[in-house]
């Protein structure tokens, strides 16, 4: 059987709490990543094309879906580290959205791969006054060993909104971050935009080529 490198299994995971959040409105954090799972797995259940793999139609459902209840700005923060406070404002919008771009096609891949995977919360735990979160699960893949994903939350107005996912004990922006500040120091901000967007012009290629 395949085994899946740790960001695919993240890639699932992050899907499975973006669907229609906002329906669940929760009372609590981990009330929203239990309840979203759920009808997250419904669907991909059902839905062929995705596990066919078609990455338009992942892509549809991430952007429509997921993307509306992750802090990108945060997260693109955190995974620039001290190198985001060189960035001027216009390269900071565009540094987040060429890293959301990236995260979309990353997890559109692993859509298709989705083969009866379960996510079980395991509780939270909450911090800053009540204002963040982090919500302990694993991933119960149809074989192999349990992974165990953790969401790190923050309260924005009535919502909770994902800006770190930890895999095994692994933060996804400080994966991404020993990776830009590299780009960073050798090609400066604007390389690192222009390598994010390559990137997904590479991937939206692969897409092309497939239909």
């Amino acid at each position: 059987m395949k085994r899946w490198t740790v960001w695919q299994r993240v890639g699932v995971a992050v899907t499975l709490v973006g669907w229609n959040l906002a329906v669940w409105a929760a009372i609590t954090p981990e009330s929203v990543i239990s309840n979203t799972a759920d009808e997250v797995v419904a669907t991909l259940k059902k839905d062929k094309a995705i596990q066919n793999g078609d990455r338009a139609r992942a892509y549809a459902l991430i952007q429509d879906k997921v993307l509306p209840h992750f802090d990108f700005t945060r997260m693109t923060r955190l995974a620039m580290g001290k190198n985001w406070r060189q960035a001027s404002p216009e390269q900071q919008q565009k540094l987040t959205e060429g890293f959301r771009d990236l995260l979309v096609r990353t997890y559109a891949t692993s859509l298709s791969q989705y083969k009866n995977q379960e996510l079980k919360v395991k509780g939270s735990d909450l911090y800053d006054g009540g204002n963040e979160a982090t919500v302990h699960s694993v991933v119960i893949p149809s074989g192999g060993p349990i992974v165990p994903i953790d969401y790190r939350m923050e309260k924005l107005g009535d919502d909770w909104k994902v800006f770190d996912i930890q895999v095994d004990g692994v933060s996804l922006v400080t994966n991404y971050r020993n990776e830009f500040s590299d780009i960073v120091r050798n090609h400066g901000i604007d390389g690192l935009i222009q390598a994010m967007a390559d990137k997904s012009k590479q991937a939206e290629s692969k897409t092309a080529g497939k239909k």
